[in-house]
């Protein structure tokens, strides 16, 4: 499977979803976008993308960010989608596979940061990809938006300070505003860039501290990431 990951800043890393395409032998390939990668021209040669989070909103402009070009983003996921590729959208990539399909990104109720339950919604405990993964489990957040929803999107998921956490847009296409490829690594990369915001957080009722941060496990969390990611790559190539 030809995987392509787009990624915004060097503190929002692939985590799991790399550690699993790479134990998969996945053909990988990236568009570091903060280091001057280019994005593809098109839909080919992908296979899944799978776009990463970071600090910017999909309203962000280029003079705001100038290596985060969300109207490019969302033209490549909406090809992507178009050519019947799989699209796996995080945190922010979830809100721009949202726009892409037309669905404008909101609010989420709470600043959720930490390791905190979602519960699976009926839709989600049925869902092919996500059934037996248990009714809820604890996944990991770093978020103050939510992705907006279709008019044929489903909500998979929800926890108690944000109503979308896994939201599928199609068969293939899903948001994911939960982090479930956290990693030790890829938190203590984001404690480093965000410590002292975290600081200004310490009242939020779902926000932890750095030592709370380094010491939850996430292992559990990435095992049932790679399940649902397996079931959606054997589903997806079974097609042909």
């Amino acid at each position: 499977m030809r995987t392509h990951f787009i990624v915004h800043e060097s503190f929002e890393a692939p985590g799991a979803y790399e550690d699993w395409a790479r134990a998969r032998g996945h053909e990988i390939s990236h568009s570091r976008v903060h280091e001057g990668d280019p994005l593809p021209r098109s839909a080919d040669g992908i296979d899944l993308l799978i776009v990463m989070g970071g600090p910017q909103r999909p309203s962000t402009t280029t003079e705001e960010c100038p290596h985060f070009d969300a109207a490019a983003e969302k033209a490549l996921i909406a090809a992507c989608v178009a050519a019947d590729r799989a699209v796996i959208g995080i945190c922010l990539g979830a809100q721009l596979v949202g726009e892409a399909l037309g669905a404008a990104f909101d609010s989420s109720p709470n600043t959720e940061i930490g390791s905190f339950p979602v519960s699976l919604t009926d839709a989600g405990r049925e869902h092919p990809f996500l059934a037996g993964l248990g009714d809820t489990f604890d996944t990991g957040h770093w978020h103050n938006d939510m992705p907006g929803l279709t008019a044929d999107a489903t909500v998979l998921a929800t926890s108690a300070g944000c109503p979308r956490q896994i939201v599928g847009y199609s068969r293939y296409v899903y948001g994911f505003q939960c982090h479930m490829e956290f990693t030790p690594a890829c938190v203590e990369a984001l404690i480093e860039h965000s410590e002292k915001e975290l600081a200004t957080f310490a009242d939020r009722p779902y926000v932890q501290q750095p030592d709370q941060l380094r010491a939850n496990d996430y292992t559990e969390m990435n095992a049932k990431l790679m399940t649902f990611l397996d079931r959606l790559a054997a589903d997806h190539t079974g097609r042909e």
